[in-house]
């Protein structure tokens, strides 16, 4: 493989990933301690990084390596995306699937979300341009709108606007899985 083609395949993997996240070139190299620059520099292909500083970028997201390199980004327009195309932009014990990441100019943001016991979406509450919705698959999730808390079982889905502050925070005693859409994108 020549190091063009290297280069290029290394800038639009994290170019998707950092778009998937919703963070800004600045934002991931404040969040991987990166000069304000390289982001930019390694997506116009203008410097190709070192493993070890690929790696210090992902902890920014957080991704590790094997995952960077394996996500299917062939088939941007397909309408069809299976399990393992699905790239996991969650936190420790809360996994967010999104559906379609490397999808250019997606309008609708699909999730496959699995919460451990205990385990919320952050301290902060949440807010951005939008509406959402979702339905519980299993398991039990608090969702948190504003000033109002419920408590969602199997079958239950909630549906607001995506600008007054939100939280979800599984209370239950096994894995929830929620299935999520949100628009416009948020990651």
């Amino acid at each position: 493989m020549s190091s063009t083609s290297s280069d290029a395949i290394v800038a639009r993997r994290l170019r998707v990933v950092r778009k998937s996240k919703g963070l800004s070139q600045r934002e991931l190299a404040r969040r991987a301690g990166v000069g304000s620059g390289t982001i930019s520099q390694i997506e116009a292909m203008t410097m190709q990084p070192s493993v070890s500083v690929l790696k210090k970028i992902l902890d920014g997201v957080p991704m590790d390596l094997a995952t960077f390199f394996s996500f299917e980004l062939s088939g941007q327009d397909a309408s069809v995306y299976r399990r393992g195309e699905h790239v996991d932009i969650g936190a420790p014990g809360v996994k967010y699937l999104l559906v379609a990441p490397q999808r250019p100019g997606r309008s609708l943001q699909m999730l496959h979300e699995f919460y451990e016991p205990g385990k919320d979406s952050g301290r902060r509450a949440l807010s951005h341009e939008g509406e959402e919705c979702a339905v519980i698959v299993s398991g039990t999730l608090e969702v948190t709108v504003g000033d109002e808390v419920h408590v969602l079982k199997t079958g239950d889905a909630y549906y607001f606007n995506s600008n007054t502050p939100h939280r979800f925070r599984n209370v239950g005693t096994e894995v929830c899985e929620v299935v999520s859409a949100c628009t416009p994108p948020s990651f």
